[in-house]
């Protein structure tokens, strides 16, 4: 991202990565719907966070005042990211679902953008 355009931003919720990320949880929680109900405290509560975790950090980081704590912030949400990956995959080996297919596809796209804008903040010196 270019100095002029983190500027001309008015809120976090005109980040591309974060509208992708709400995308995905709101397909995490569709997805999660259908386990089983004995999953209701276990996997399907953890997906759930982690979910929830990623679009959440990417919105509290933008708020904090330095761009080390929104480093940081960045960070925490790649590895709910990461966290919410191996659950989708742990998901679909136990058969509680195997429609993966876009909720792994915004996870791939999420995690390029987390990964450019990282990145790109970090490799200013900022």
């Amino acid at each position: 991202m270019r100095e002029e355009e983190a500027v001309s931003l008015k809120s976090y919720k005109e980040l591309i990565v974060w509208q992708r990320a709400m995308q995905l949880t709101r397909e995490i929680y569709d997805l999660t719907s259908t386990f089983p109900d004995e999953e209701k405290f276990g996997l399907t509560n953890q997906m759930r966070r982690a979910a929830v975790s990623i679009p959440s950090n990417i919105a509290e980081g933008w708020g904090r005042a330095l761009t080390k704590s929104y480093l940081q912030f960045l960070r925490i949400s790649r590895g709910s990211l990461y966290e919410l990956e191996t659950q989708l995959a742990l998901s679909s080996d136990l058969s509680f679902t195997q429609a993966t297919d876009k909720a792994s596809g915004l996870i791939v796209e999420v995690s390029k953008m987390l990964n450019t804008l990282i990145k790109k903040l970090d490799s200013n010196g900022i």
